[in-house]
This record gives structure tokens, C-alpha cells and sequence, in this order.
């Protein structure tokens, strides 16, 4: 099979398109013919080396996580999806882009989604909803989410408003409309956050999502009263010493059927910045690293 893979850490140069063994789906697991797959955050810091010690990499390795495609494998145990069907979900840390990819959590594509933004859905929902999760229930309260314009903080945005929540949400100020369009307060970031907060919600922030990891934990904790109200999905440097709670995606199966059901009544819609061929990856790459695209990169296989 033809698959984007990397032989050693170093720039988005080091990414080559080359043939690579066909991977097999085990039990519990599906096998996709990839239709598209996703550029996050964690591909390039694997591929940089900035990720090294934190997740051991076998050389030569194939980036990504979460894809969508064309169930051609069916492995022992699974039931409830056939050969044929339209899914998107998530494999191992590496795998993704590739004609073939093996998910271990995967749901039905909703009618109304592309493939590209099935592709793009999968690890940005199940981390925005892990995190909100973690803060408990929305309805009636006011959410801040730090970072609300990029795939994780779209992804929280649409969730939480789905919830009841009334959301603001930072970014830079072109991004503003974007953020309105989804039922967020918006605003920028960086100093004066508080003040500009304080104006959007007179009764106070009841909890806080940072999907930025911008520097601003501190503050965000000072601006919800309390650290046991704020969850990071981001900075996993400075969160401990502050005591907020750090919470990172799983493959679960449930939360990416939620994803589909609410893709499935409009209310929520990846969010698709820029697609990329996969003879182009290193391109869609080095786009990612320079950060600030509205939503994600896709990968089309």
C-alpha cells in the first residue's frame, strides 16, 4: 500500500509517500480503505522528535491517528459495522495515513458530514468531550474555552452549546464571526483576559477548557476561582504544579457515536481549515507546526 512514512526525527522533509506493508485488523478491531485522515498536533511533535520520551517510536513510522473510510476488514468480536460501511474513528498513535488504516474505536459516518470532515473529527471530538466531561454538567453555566478556534476548541464550542452552555471562547479577532457562527462569546486572548471576560460575563466564568496550552493556565484558574473548576487537554507542563485536572483522548467508541448523532441533527460539523492530497504531506505538515488554522488539516488518501 502506498502510506506517507518517516525513517528518522526531523522536519516535515523528513516525510516521504512510499509503499509500506498492509496492516490487518485484530480482534476488537476494522480495517478502513482511508478516504481521509487528519494532521493533530501530536503527528508533528512525533515526527520532530519534540514528543521523544513521551511516545517510543518504531522506525519507519506512518503519521496519524484518526481517519475515515471504507470498512474492508472486519476483525473477531465486532459486531454492528460490515464491509462496506462508512466509518471514522481512531487507531493507535501511528497509522492513519495510509490507504489502509486499522481503527480500535470507530462510528458511522452521519449523512450530511464529507469524508474530509469524518477524517477530521474523530481525535478533536473525543478530546473536547473528554474534557468537557470532566468539568460536569453545562447547562446553565458559563464555559470558557481557551483556544476555541482550533479543531479542539471548535469541537468543545459546538458540544458545550449543544449542552446548554452559555460559551465564551478566545481567539484572534479574525476569527471572531467564525466563533459566532457556533454560539460563542468571542474575544482575543493574551493580557486583559480577565476584564474582557468580566464584560462578557458579569456573574462570573463557572468553568474553563484551555485547548491552547498558550501560557495563560494561571490566569485561567484566577479568572474560574479555583483550579478544581478548570481542565487542561493542553498544557501538560504547567498544570500540575497549578493542580488542574489534565485530561488526553481515548479511543472510545461511545463518545465518537455521540460525535455521529450530533453530526447527524446539525449540531455539530467538523471543521475543515485546508485539504492536502497525501503526496503533499509534508506541505500539510509544516502548516500545522506554524498553529492558528481554523479547524483542522485533512489529509485526502
Amino acid at each position: 500500500m502506498r502510506a506517507a512514512r518517516f525513517h528518522d526525527y526531523g522536519s516535515s522533509d523528513v516525510l516521504i509517500v512510499e509503499e509500506a506493508p498492509e496492516p490487518h485488523a485484530g480482534s476488537g478491531e476494522v480495517r478502513v480503505r482511508t478516504v481521509a485522515a487528519s494532521v493533530n498536533p501530536i503527528d508533528w511533535k512525533v515526527r520532530s522528535g519534540a514528543a521523544r520520551g513521551m511516545l517510543e517510536v518504531e522506525f519507519p513510522a506512518i503519521p496519524g491517528r484518526d481517519a475515515a473510510g471504507i470498512v474492508d476488514e472486519v476483525g473477531e468480536g465486532v459486531t454492528g459495522v460490515a464491509v462496506g460501511d462508512e466509518v471514522f474513528g481512531l487507531g493507535g498513535v501511528f497509522g492513519a495515513s495510509a490507504e489502509f488504516a486499522v481503527l480500535s474505536a470507530w462510528a458511522a459516518v452521519p449523512a450530511g458530514w464529507t469524508m474530509a470532515q469524518a477524517g477530521a473529527a474523530g481525535l478533536v471530538y473525543v478530546t473536547a468531550a473528554r474534557g468537557l466531561n470532566a468539568l460536569g454538567e453545562l447547562s446553565g453555566r458559563t464555559l470558557l474555552v481557551e483556544g476555541a478556534a482550533g479543531g479542539v476548541g471548535t469541537a468543545a464550542v459546538e458540544i458545550a452549546v449543544a449542552r446548554g452552555a452559555t460559551v465564551i471562547g478566545t481567539a484572534s479577532e479574525p476569527k471572531h464571526g467564525f466563533l459566532a457562527e457556533l454560539g460563542a462569546l468571542p474575544t482575543t486572548y493574551g493580557d486583559g483576559l480577565a476584564e474582557r471576560v468580566a464584560a462578557l460575563a458579569p456573574g462570573g466564568v463557572d468553568v474553563v477548557l484551555d485547548a491552547a496550552a498558550s501560557g495563560s493556565l494561571a490566569e485561567l484558574v484566577a479568572i474560574a476561582g479555583s483550579a478544581d473548576r478548570v481542565v487542561t487537554v493542553a498544557d501538560f507542563v504547567n498544570a500540575p504544579a497549578l493542580g488542574v485536572r489534565v485530561v488526553s483522548a481515548e479511543n472510545d467508541s461511545s463518545i465518537l457515536v455521540e460525535a455521529s448523532e450530533l453530526g447527524g441533527r446539525g449540531a455539530y460539523t467538523p471543521h475543515v481549515a485546508e485539504e492536502f492530497p497525501l503526496d503533499r504531506i509534508a506541505e500539510a505538515h509544516a502548516l500545522a507546526e506554524k498553529g492558528h488554522t481554523l479547524g483542522k488539516i485533512v489529509i485526502k488518501v
